[in-house]
């Protein structure tokens, strides 16, 4: 089969792999009609999240072509979305509806540490040797463990665009909304206008908040969050800049939540990155410690953003003095997809407006160089294996 592997940093090429096979009684291979680029992808591009060669993607739905004498719930012929999270479904962390800490998907670095090179959380879809080695869904084929927990029936009359976020940035982008317990009438500031944040934005409005504003450094990503979300937007200068307008928003207190879609990458100047190689520190915190001073005191900071490494510096004493509730972590995606489902179903909520650019699998390089550099105002890219 055909899939897109990645080969070393900035170094990926679509290959003639071979085709996935069962290996478990709860296994199902499924032949993939559309896959995503995620900007957590671009970790693993860029080279700051070590792996050995692999098929790249956990945003993936398509056709069950083969099950597992253990998967009952499915047959050849079903369509499905998968979740991004690798999950048993039947251990303490399944149980306690936190599939992404999965203790069985995971065996070689899971553990209770949590630390960069040793000891992670549980399995994901096609992201480093660290999170289970499992090979991605930017991929004809993809082999699919725990098919009896994880993959959904999505029905007939959707498309697989206006369902394929289903499998990561929607409940992703739900899950910093979900966190902070927005309830209605909360001001919610979302830090990046890509795929996570405007996601982020739909999701504040289903629960009630009364004001959203995202915030980036790319116009155009702004625009189009404005278009599709009915956000107010900030384009960002500087900390103090976008800390000063979201007090002045809000009477000077700041945002009752701050979500951080950005994390351990932003755009930086070359201080910033002296700062962080005199700290012995990947990437930079710029973006949460931002958060922290624009929220409200009692306020709630959400962390959809990934984060890599130890960071010194970090505002502890705000953070205490404040008395901010800071959370964050892999989605739980299992936990919230077969409600956004019917907010779908029900037409609460549209998904697909985010797609800039629809690519055949052949043409995934180009799909990565496009949405690193955001070259062509480049969104949310899509791949077509069958194309």
């Amino acid at each position: 089969m055909k899939a897109l592997v990645f080969h070393g940093p900035r170094n990926v090429s679509v290959d003639t792999v071979d085709d996935p096979t069962l290996k478990d009684s709860r296994d199902a291979i499924i032949r993939v009609t559309s896959t995503a680029i995620c900007g957590s992808d671009l970790h693993i591009y860029n080279g700051s999240l070590p792996t050995s060669p692999m098929v790249l993607g956990h945003e993936f739905m398509g056709i069950v072509e083969e099950v597992g004498k253990g998967v009952g719930n499915l047959k050849r012929g079903d369509r499905v979305v998968v979740p991004f999270p690798v999950a048993c479904g039947h251990c303490f962390m399944c149980n306690h509806e936190l599939p992404g800490h999965c203790e069985n998907s995971n065996p070689d670095h899971y553990g209770p540490e949590g630390g960069l090179l040793t000891q992670k959380g549980g399995a994901l879809f096609g992201y480093t040797d660290l999170y289970g080695g499992y090979d991605g869904g930017q991929a004809e084929y993809v082999r699919v463990p725990y098919a009896d927990y994880g993959p959904r029936k999505v029905p007939d009359f959707l498309t697989d665009e206006q369902v394929l976020f289903l499998t990561d940035i929607f409940p992703t982008g739900y899950s910093g909304i979900d966190w902070a317990e927005v309830k209605g009438g909360e001001f919610i500031a979302i830090f990046g206008a890509g795929p996570v944040g405007i996601m982020a934005a739909k999701s504040a409005w289903l629960r009630g908040a009364a004001r959203v504003v995202i915030v980036d450094t790319q116009q155009y990503r702004l625009d189009k969050a404005k278009e599709t979300t009915r956000c107010e937007t900030i384009l960002w200068e500087s900390h103090d800049q976008v800390v000063q307008i979201i007090r002045d928003m809000s009477e000077g207190r700041g945002a009752d939540v701050c979500v951080d879609c950005v994390g351990f990458e932003p755009d930086r100047n070359l201080l910033d990155r002296a700062k962080a190689v005199i700290n012995l520190e990947k990437g930079s915190p710029k973006i949460i410690e931002t958060c922290m001073s624009a929220v409200r005191r009692g306020g709630v900071v959400s962390v959809l953003g990934v984060y890599a490494t130890t960071n010194d510096n970090f505002p502890v004493g705000q953070f205490f003095d404040k008395g901010i509730k800071l959370v964050g972590g892999q989605a739980p995606a299992h936990k919230h997809i077969d409600k956004l489902l019917q907010h779908i179903i029900k037409g609460e909520v549209v998904l697909d407006d985010i797609i800039s650019h629809r690519l055949p699998l052949s043409q995934a390089a180009h799909g990565y160089d496009i949405f690193r550099h955001k070259k062509d105002n480049c969104l949310k890219v899509v791949l077509k294996p069958g194309e």
